[in-house]
């Protein structure tokens, strides 16, 4: 797991130092990723990057020793980050956040659209687009809430543990069979695994959607309270043309409804879980996150403490 270093947590959460992107040159800076380069190394401090409505044509990476960022934009329909690279899935997003204690609020990607592989990171109301691999939830603890998330095959796909809370999950499958989920839990010992609690599951209706796919030999994902559409197969899962995972991973589906929850057909190694057992993904705490989860800072500043500068000037 990528890890950001052992300095000092913040001790003030509702302040931030504030940095602002804007193309047209009234801001700090015209780029996202030059917003992030002037976060010092391992630094201490909240800092929230504003970044200004545009269409940024940037590959972007958060470095795992700058923690504590936020990536804020207005709306995600107004701001925007693409990229076209489709190189090996850990090479090409267009967005890596590979530091931990990360949020973003409004934003958007293309291609593998982001790769999450540091640990506590939040992303709030943020539109991620693709067709493959849209989603690479790699490692460490996440949290998404009302986020749009858009693909094919594969496209939310990794071993973090994650919670998608009240998300649009939606398949643009045109033809034939893929998966919304390939979650690469590879033993019983690791606690991560996909929650889906209160989100929207839906498609174009061309092609047909299987909730998950086994990545790794102890694949988990559970779809909790969720809308699911005719889009999801009547099976509803895939092994993965491996018949020796059935017997290990853990798919299940809790009070979902719509046209898609109908678990007549279901594989029969996929579970409707009991009230007991949905119990420990209906809240944060598969993840921790009434420890971690903070609101947006709401004072700013400008510019960091000489303590900050001082140890960013000595890394470098």
């Amino acid at each position: 797991m990528a890890s950001s270093s052992s300095s000092a947590a913040p001790t003030d959460t509702s302040t931030a130092v504030l940095i602002r992107v804007d193309q047209s040159g009234h801001g700090d800076y015209k780029k996202i990723q030059d917003a992030i380069d002037a976060v010092p190394s391992n630094n201490t401090e909240f800092v929230y990057i504003w970044v200004k409505p545009g269409n940024y044509s940037e590959k972007i990476v958060v470095p795992a020793d700058k923690p504590y960022i936020t990536l804020s934009g207005n709306q995600a329909k107004d701001t925007i980050i693409t990229w076209a690279d489709g190189d090996h899935i850990y090479d090409s997003p267009t967005v890596s956040v590979l530091a931990s204690n990360f949020n973003t609020y409004g934003a958007r990607g293309k291609g593998v659209a982001l790769r999450v592989a540091g640990d506590k990171a939040a992303f709030y109301g943020c539109r991620m687009i693709s067709y493959q691999d849209t989603l690479l939830d790699d490692v460490g603890r996440h949290y998404y809430k009302n986020c749009y998330i858009e693909g094919a095959t594969d496209f939310i796909c990794g071993n973090a543990a994650s919670l998608f809370e009240k998300c649009h999950i939606h398949s643009v499958l045109t033809t034939g069979n893929g998966a919304i989920t390939a979650q690469r839990r590879e033993t019983p010992w690791e606690n991560t695994g996909y929650i889906f609690l209160g989100c929207k599951i839906t498609g174009k209706g061309v092609g047909t959607a299987d909730l998950g796919r086994p990545w790794g030999a102890h694949s988990r994902v559970i779809y909790t309270l969720s809308y699911l559409s005719n889009v999801v197969s009547p099976e509803g899962w895939n092994n993965w043309n491996d018949p020796k995972k059935e017997s290990n991973v853990v798919y299940g589906e809790y009070k979902c409804y719509g046209p898609g929850s109908n678990r007549a057909m279901r594989v029969s190694w996929s579970k409707s879980l009991t009230n007991d057992e949905a119990a420990p993904f209906l809240s944060k705490d598969m993840i921790g996150g009434r420890a971690w989860i903070r609101p947006a800072p709401t004072k700013f500043k400008k510019g960091f403490s000489a303590h900050s500068v001082k140890h960013h000037l000595n890394k470098n």
